[in-house]
């Protein structure tokens, strides 16, 4: 009876979680993105849409030529917000400043503590 139970419990759930490919619609995407990044609909282009299981992964380019990185998680009526990492440019993108030729100053060395406040953190810190 538990067995049977068992295996209806994870039919059920397996049947109403689906796959992101059928939940999560393009005007869900559109929509959660403009909403992440402050953009209208229109701002923007979704590309590399990848479904695995419950989560959509895509790439979207402003109209100002900004990547960002996004996914969405999605189950059948379910989508959720949309997190995106904006790309670094690429280094024939961006010029790259060159390594300053002097060393920064050192730093001076730390006051050593007070006897009275010493402990034995500080004195394993040599501190003390």
């Amino acid at each position: 009876m538990m067995k049977k139970l068992a295996l209806m419990l994870v039919g059920s759930v397996v049947t109403l979680v689906g796959c992101a490919s059928m939940s999560v619609s393009g005007d869900a995407l559109q929509s959660r993105t403009g909403f992440a990044l402050g953009l209208s609909s229109d701002a923007f282009t979704i590309s590399n849409r990848t479904d695995s299981g419950v989560r959509t992964d895509y790439t979207v380019t402003t109209k100002t030529n900004k990547t960002y990185s996004c996914y969405v998680t999605g189950t059948i009526g379910v989508v959720s917000d949309a997190i995106c990492t904006q790309m670094q440019a690429t280094a024939s993108t961006q010029p790259v400043a060159a390594e300053p030729t002097t060393k920064p100053a050192a730093k001076p060395a730390a006051k050593a503590a007070p006897a009275s406040s010493c402990n034995a953190l500080l004195k394993a810190a040599g501190k003390c």
